[in-house]
């Protein structure tokens, strides 16, 4: 009898997805238990799920880059960096959102325990997003990060306007995953090879037929789009937006475009960096069309979540121009600062975003959403607090001084200044300009004109004090932006050199 020789994969790098997992599916079962006067035990058991993910996170911090499950799964400073963040806007969505869940999870049993699990099972394909390092491995944490989005949205089973939604976030959800699994399958199919490097080699080597390739990379860059919600992939955005309850309208303007923007990254740069003129040209169209029918139509919108989701697009653009500003005639000198450029533009635009959807679940209540524009005005006569923190969220969309979102704007415009192509630096800060009109109307609405509820806008105690950091850390980062600025760039550095390193060897 043959002795079979298994390899055990070295488990050390996946903890915090295996602690994940565990964590999740206990708390799960607890909550089957709990009535619902009870379930803040879910709540509390999700945040410290999360503490316990990112202490295990942090113990390999700034380690080596260390591969494993025969380099499908990578450990590196992207993926270290883009956890911690992740862990960080899934627990700011949670305490944002615990009275909003509580509320609607009594009435109607409609949001509870599940809002939690859920949740976290979404993180969990996150983080698999994050350090995948085969073309495997990224479509099952994606496939699991979606289809636990797709319940999410589809949980107030009795409003209609939440079922449509679920309903066109499913099939075009499922049509953009069909689509990049054909691009897969056919990237595959060329280069005979799942791994990112190995596909890297394989098409360095000039011995596979460049047409399979781009038709393959069509598709997953038509996946990608999707995933970002960009144009013209962007129909969903604002229906789901509006559609779903604001909780997690929130979950899904955070940690999933920090994922989606990871495995950009992956599949782009260090699985057909060979074709990067190609892809570079695809980013092109779709970043100039986002900016453009972003922001413009953003100006029409009366639903602030709407509004929102149209400013997600053009956000999603805008951080395209930093993917596609790295390679310059075939040159990788300006690599590095455009990557991360588009890696802190990500970390800050879902940190703002989460402030802002904050305020707005401050102002629903039972019953009543509190997501039109109307419902913000007057906001600085009902809490002088809030309305400040709101008008520096704005500020910082809008990429105005002194926030850190002009800081992140700048960096992209500066990297995209490197191809060359002035025209397009310049065509987006005209479309930023146009952008701004929308986020400086909230801040009229909010401090120029009488409220239609004058009632005092209340917090808790965890709320209060998690907004409060939320806003002064935009202010903050903008006044301050070096260090986030150096991590991104030491953390891109790092990470494509170890990457690079692997190629070659």
């Amino acid at each position: 009898m043959n002795n079979l020789n298994l390899i055990t994969p070295n488990l050390i790098p996946v903890y915090p997805e295996i602690f994940l997992l565990v964590a999740t599916s206990a708390i799960l079962l607890i909550d089957m238990f709990l009535s619902d006067a009870k379930r803040m035990l879910t709540y509390w058991l999700s945040l410290l799920a999360l503490a316990g993910c990112a202490a295990l996170t942090l113990k390999g911090f700034n380690g080596p880059t260390v591969y494993t499950f025969n380099n499908m799964f990578v450990s590196d400073p992207l993926a270290q960096l883009m956890k911690l963040v992740s862990y960080i806007a899934v627990a700011m969505t949670l305490v944002y959102s615990r009275v909003y869940v509580n509320d609607r999870g009594i009435v109607g049993n409609q949001l509870g325990g599940e809002f939690y699990s859920l949740a976290l099972f979404a993180l969990l394909g996150q983080m698999v997003m994050i350090s995948g390092n085969s073309l495997l491995s990224i479509y099952l944490g994606l496939e699991l990060m979606s289809l636990a989005l797709y319940a999410l949205v589809a949980l107030r089973r009795d409003h209609t306007a939440s079922t449509e939604a679920a309903m066109k976030y499913f099939i075009l959800g499922a049509l953009a995953s069909g689509f990049m699994l054909y691009g897969m399958s056919m990237i595959y199919g060329a280069t005979g090879a799942l791994d990112l490097p190995l596909v890297f080699q394989a098409i360095a080597s000039g011995q596979v037929d460049h047409t399979i390739l781009v038709f393959g990379l069509v598709f997953i860059v038509a996946g990608l789009a999707f995933k970002l919600g960009v144009v013209p992939f962007h129909m969903w955005v604002p229906d789901v937006y509006q559609g779903a309850p604001t909780a997690v309208t929130l979950l899904l303007g955070g940690a999933p475009k920090l994922a989606a923007f990871v495995i950009a990254y992956r599949l782009l740069v260090e699985g057909l960096l060979p074709l990067a003129i190609d892809w570079q040209q695809m980013l092109l169209v779709l970043a100039v069309l986002s900016l453009a029918i972003g922001n413009i139509t953003a100006i029409a919108q009366t639903d602030l979540k709407r509004l929102l989701a149209y400013s997600s697009i053009s956000h999603m653009g805008f951080m395209l121009l930093g993917l596609l500003s790295g390679v310059v005639g075939n040159n990788l000198y300006a690599a590095p600062n455009a990557y991360s450029s588009a890696l802190f533009y990500a970390i800050t635009y879902v940190l703002t975003t989460l402030g802002t959807f904050g305020v707005i679940l401050l102002l629903a209540r039972a019953g009543f959403e509190g997501d039109k524009l109307e419902d913000l005005k007057g906001l600085n006569q009902r809490s002088p607090w809030f309305a400040g923190i709101m008008m520096v969220l704005m500020l910082s969309l809008a990429g105005l001084p002194p926030t850190v979102g002009f800081y992140a704007k700048l960096s992209v415009l500066q990297a995209s200044l490197a191809t060359g192509q002035i025209w397009l630096p310049v065509l987006a800060v005209v479309f930023s300009l146009i952008g701004a009109f929308y986020y400086l109307r909230i801040i009229k609405l909010m401090y120029f004109d009488e409220p239609a509820d004058a009632t005092e806008l209340k917090a808790g105690f965890d709320v209060r004090v998690l907004l409060s950091i939320n806003g002064v850390a935009a202010l903050a980062l903008g006044l301050w932006p070096g260090m986030l600025m150096d991590v991104s760039a030491k953390t891109m550095v790092t990470t494509m050199s170890s990457f690079l390193s692997n190629v070659i060897h």
